[in-house]
């Protein structure tokens, strides 16, 4: 007979690694595949097998969405589709391969909250859940499996 171990211990040897990869992939793919719905010329899905390798521009609708749908205050509408655009692919890579990794959760925190208050209140519960795993990279860091960790290893030496 197996000696019982207490949930918590069973849940203590999840590796925190894995948690921290888990939540850094699962950001990424949310803001990555919004991102790929804004551009023509250039898409990269790995999951759905959706490839093309032509130079990206903006679609005529992501300029429709941020001037009428999103009408974000102060900033521009074309402004802001190519702001949202850039960093909705530039943060997600960021996030994937760990790379300053605590300042892109925070752009990708921070855009939620634009979200959020200004263009879909309503979806506060899917809101919650992105600014949930921001927040918990942002203070727990990458973890191990990340190019920031390498990075600290390397300067170390």
């Amino acid at each position: 007979m197996m000696p019982s171990r207490s949930s918590k211990q069973m849940f203590h040897a999840i590796p925190e690694s894995l948690v921290l990869f888990l939540a850094r992939f699962a950001l990424a793919a949310v803001f990555w595949l919004s991102g790929q719905t804004k551009i023509e010329g250039f898409a990269f899905n790995p999951f759905a097998g959706h490839f093309e390798f032509g130079w990206p521009s903006l679609k005529e609708s992501t300029f429709y969405l941020f001037e009428y749908e999103y009408a974000l205050p102060i900033i521009p509408p074309e402004l802001a589709a190519y702001m949202a655009t850039a960093a909705e692919h530039v943060l997600p890579i960021l996030l994937l391969f760990g790379i300053l990794t605590r300042l892109s959760a925070l752009g990708i925190f921070m855009m939620t909250l634009v979200i959020e208050i200004f263009v879909y209140p309503e979806a506060y519960a899917l809101h919650a859940t992105w600014a949930a795993l921001a927040l918990l990279i942002m203070r727990q860091g990458p973890g191990s499996i990340s190019m920031d960790r390498l990075f600290k290893k390397l300067a170390s030496n």
